[in-house]
């Protein structure tokens, strides 16, 4: 009964992130979206340790969380220098392919 409400927790997660991902105008809200979606894998891979007792969830639980730090440290940065230059963080204003 336990893995089925971890299992309908991950999958909400991974759907509000898909649409917070979507829909969301500022790269800083995009950012916090991705990092839900990745935490809800996260949390589906911990439910397939508990369940299976395999080596194999810890180790890629281990690099999506090595990945997730990697890219919320870059994408702030990013983030950072874009608002530096453009004064805005809404993604429609900023192309970076302008001027």
């Amino acid at each position: 009964m336990m893995f089925e409400h971890v299992l309908f927790l991950s999958v909400y997660l991974f759907s509000i992130g898909i649409y917070g991902l979507i829909t969301s105008r500022n790269m800083v809200r995009a950012l916090m979206c991705l990092e839900l979606i990745l935490n809800s894998v996260n949390i589906k891979l911990f439910s397939d340790i508990f369940d299976s007792r395999q080596l194999k969830g810890e180790i890629f639980s281990i690099f999506i969380i090595a990945i997730a730090a990697a890219e919320a440290a870059i994408g702030l940065a990013i983030v950072s220098s874009i608002y530096r230059n453009r004064k805005s963080t809404r993604i429609n204003q900023s192309s970076l392919l302008k001027n």
